[in-house]
């Protein structure tokens, strides 16, 4: 079990809650949603009960049709299980909850019952058919699990120091010193080659090699593209196809996502339900267009004109490397920097989950300006936009130490806005030049 921030998340829920609501912890598959219920049960409670949705016996699903009668369901449960909870002293947790959207259902009358604490996880649990013949509980607080971030990669690591390091420089505006960058970003490097995967993190701290680092994710990738064989054959959707093409579409001129790479003939209208099951699962971030660089970004939100990025960069890495050459030798030379390819992608994929896990929602902006001298428009663009004390704060990722902001100096030509904050996001020590503050790309964490 690797520390979690999640965790103290959990803590506060039981303490606030006491047992008036129940949690469920949403993530992609293999993020450690069941290892971290698990851990958190044992820890903090006197006992628990643990029900695998995705393996149960009909018995234990059948009891869910006494639930009418609280007295019948819990002893039937106690017998099903093998085990007794004494009441406030006990938490039930309903893993994998999605395979029995019945469960989730009775969490209302369970949680109204009071004699113990409810935590669920599930995957893709906010689509449509898992709950479309259920009523969702009101009494279910919510929170999201994604994979682990730069910090507790380096806890998994046994470095507890660099975190400290990073926020200080960043909040003081101040350049770490190149040997204590370099050493950084070298750490960062490995954190976005390994990627944030916990069975991927867990090979690499007991010493694996890259090969077998790479032999563990294309297993989560199998079982990602399983998931969306079956949706696709149940649904006739082409979620695999829109998934599988995540490299090619991000290798494009701006990554805006192309539907004719799908097909020929394909229109947003044809993809849509497929790019709603990806994002709503979590193992993608889509980065949608706003029309206007206005603060209520939702307001001028285009879904169909995005940026589709893997939920874990890792994740990336593992489909961009998988070529059949030395894996190892490619993923030391991508650590140094010296793999041959523009790593242009990968840092603007590692951004984007970033920003996500630190509760961004993910927005650029297209714009046409001509600049003065010119006779005609050309069209340029912000990668990320976010906000910050009600004003537009852009962002722009650069896989170099390359300095050129135009395209924020067009941007605030044009709209006039007023704007604390600017960044560009790099691989040199944090500068500030110019109005705009540079800063490392392991520094995206203090966003």
């Amino acid at each position: 079990m690797f520390k979690r921030k999640i965790y103290d998340h959990l803590r506060e829920w039981k303490d606030n809650s006491k047992g008036a609501s129940a949690i469920m912890i949403e993530g992609a598959r293999r993020v450690g949603k069941s290892t971290l219920a698990e851990e958190f049960a044992k820890a903090e409670y006197d006992d628990y009960i643990l029900i695998d949705f995705s393996i149960a016996n009909k018995a234990l699903m059948d009891n869910f049709d006494n639930i009418g009668n609280i007295e019948t369901f819990y002893r039937n449960l106690f017998v099903l299980t093998g085990k007794a909870l004494k009441k406030r002293n006990g938490v039930i947790i309903f893993d994998e909850v999605q395979f029995f959207p019945k469960a989730r259902q009775a969490i209302k009358h369970l949680v109204h019952d009071g004699r113990f604490d409810f935590i669920e996880t599930g995957s893709l649990i906010s689509i449509k058919k898992n709950v479309k013949d259920i009523l969702i509980p009101s009494e279910e607080d919510n929170i999201k699990m994604y994979p682990m971030d730069f910090e507790e990669f380096l806890w998994a690591t046994g470095n507890n120091a660099v975190i400290d390091a990073i926020r200080d420089a960043f909040e003081n505006r101040r350049p770490l010193g190149d040997a204590i960058h370099r050493k950084i970003l070298n750490e960062f490097r490995v954190y976005m080659a390994v990627g944030g995967m916990p069975q991927a993190v867990e090979a690499y701290v007991s010493g694996k090699n890259y090969k077998q680092i790479d032999g563990v994710k294309k297993g989560i990738l199998r079982l990602y593209m399983n998931d969306l064989k079956k949706h696709d054959s149940d649904d006739g959707d082409r979620a695999e196809d829109v998934f599988s093409s995540i490299p090619s579409q991000l290798m494009n001129h701006n990554s805006i996502f192309r539907y004719s790479s799908i097909d020929e003939k394909a229109r947003s209208r044809n993809l849509m339900n497929s790019i709603e099951f990806l994002n709503e699962s979590m193992i993608v971030n889509n980065c949608v267009n706003v029309s206007a660089p206005e603060i209520a970004f939702e307001l001028y939100s285009d879904p169909t004109k995005f940026k589709m990025f893997m939920g874990d960069t890792g994740l990336l890495v593992t489909q961009i490397l998988n070529n059949g050459g030395d894996v190892d030798k490619m993923y030391r030379s991508l650590i140094i920097d010296d793999l041959g390819i523009n790593l242009g992608m990968i840092f603007e994929n590692m951004v984007a989950q970033m920003l996500r896990v630190s509760g961004h929602e993910l927005y650029f902006h297209e714009f046409e300006y001509t600049p003065e001298g010119n006779t005609s428009s050309k069209k340029y663009e912000v990668d990320f936009l976010t906000v910050r004390g009600r004003r537009i704060v852009p962002i722009e990722v650069k896989s170099s130490g390359y300095k050129n902001h135009k395209s924020f100096d067009y941007f605030k030509e044009k709209y006039k806005l007023k704007m604390n904050e600017r960044y560009i996001i790099y691989t040199k020590d944090l500068s500030f030049d110019e109005g705009v503050l540079f800063i490392p790309i392991y520094m995206t964490t203090c966003l």
